[in-house]
């Protein structure tokens, strides 16, 4: 039986369905390779257990919730912004856990893509009498869950590109000279957005010219910093770099090509950086191959911060699935660096449909999804 319309929502559904995509996305960056799920349960007007995701993917957010509402779930409505589980996997179905409490109404935002539940979780529940309605808020749940979906319809993960900017849409000074273009507000917000990212990508360029940490430094935020991961075809990374020192605090990763030299990976190993090595094109990484490793390592979400090269190689590949542009007030000129290596920026902007601009002190910023 496949999915039938949900029913004109309530005002109260609403309220419930964006409380649970709120919880969830506290576990964004934190929850992979499982999807980042909120989940509320409701009795009588009143909200009697929350849960989302916890960190590594496991409780499931339906189990937390429960867990919370304890026998006040008998009777209760669950709403959860995707479809619960059928399957057994490292953990039992959600959907035996929601029929063993006594819910009987659930509100789903989303059926879950994987083969593994495909409808099945609903179906389950239907069979036990459970009233089921799936859709609301389905827009906001899909952009959620856009990592979980990416990697299971794509084999790879959701794709954000964020870009300081000038005003003439320059991203460093002549010479390939690093400057710094957006304020504090705009800072702390990528450091918020780093968090919810499962890895952040630079290439070696940025490593050798900038020497970033690419961590979350901000107060509470520091244990979110997401997996660090670097291009590096020849394996040029030197081992003082802050990527490399401080691989027991965060993780990094390493792709090089095939060619690039054994001892070189062994060195980095031992100093407990991950290296995977994949098909170049003339010195090149393939970009898909990356992407393709990342997901078998369960990633979902990646956030890339590289410069020139690495956002044209992106942006010519077509595989930004988001944009975000951090767009500073001031001017750079014709001598320097443009955002995109070789092309302008027009030729990312230009496929994509813009959510909305927000001012951030004295920046702009522009996020731009996939047309």
């Amino acid at each position: 039986m496949s999915d039938q319309p949900a029913p004109a929502p309530t005002p109260d559904d609403q309220r419930y369905m964006a409380l649970a995509l709120s919880l969830g996305r506290r576990g964004l960056g934190n929850a992979w390779p499982n999807p980042a799920v909120g989940a509320v349960i409701v009795k009588d007007g009143v909200i009697v257990g929350r849960g989302w995701t916890q960190p590594g993917g496991r409780p499931h957010a339906e189990v937390e919730a429960l867990k919370r509402a304890k026998k006040a779930a008998h009777g209760a409505t669950l709403y959860v912004t995707l479809e619960p589980c059928s399957h057994t996997g490292k953990s039992p179905p959600c959907a035996d856990a929601i029929i063993k409490a006594g819910i009987k109404r659930v509100v789903s935002a989303l059926e879950d893509p994987n083969p593994e539940v495909a409808g099945q979780g609903h179906e389950k529940l239907r069979a036990k009498g459970i009233a089921v309605e799936v859709g609301l808020s389905a827009d906001e749940a899909r952009r959620a869950h856009a990592g979980h979906i990416t990697r299971l319809q794509q084999a790879r993960p959701f794709v954000t590109l964020k870009l300081a900017l000038s005003q003439d849409d320059k991203i460093g000074l002549a010479g390939r000279k690093p400057v710094q273009l957006t304020g504090e507000i705009a800072r702390e917000r990528v450091f918020q957005m780093r968090a919810q990212h499962d890895a952040i990508l630079v290439g070696i360029g940025t490593v050798l010219s900038d020497n970033p940490h690419l961590t979350c430094r901000l107060p509470g935020l520091m244990e979110r910093s997401p997996v660090r991961v670097v291009l590096d075809a020849r394996l040029r990374v030197p081992l003082s770099v802050s990527v490399v020192s401080t691989v027991n605090d965060t993780p990094t990763w390493v792709f090089t090509s095939h060619k690039a030299a054994p001892i070189a990976e062994e060195i980095l190993q031992h100093k407990g950086c991950k290296v995977f090595r994949v098909d170049d094109h003339n010195g090149e990484l393939d970009l898909n191959a990356v992407l393709k490793v990342l997901a078998e390592q369960g990633i979902t979400r990646l956030m890339v911060e590289g410069g020139a090269t690495v956002a044209a190689s992106f942006v010519d590949a077509d595989l930004v699935d988001e944009a975000v542009l951090l767009r500073a007030d001031k001017i750079i000129g014709a001598d320097g660096v443009a955002a995109l290596e070789g092309m302008a920026l027009g030729k990312l902007t230009g496929k994509m449909t813009s959510r909305g601009v927000e001012t951030l002190g004295a920046d702009r910023l522009e996020v731009f999804e996939r047309a």
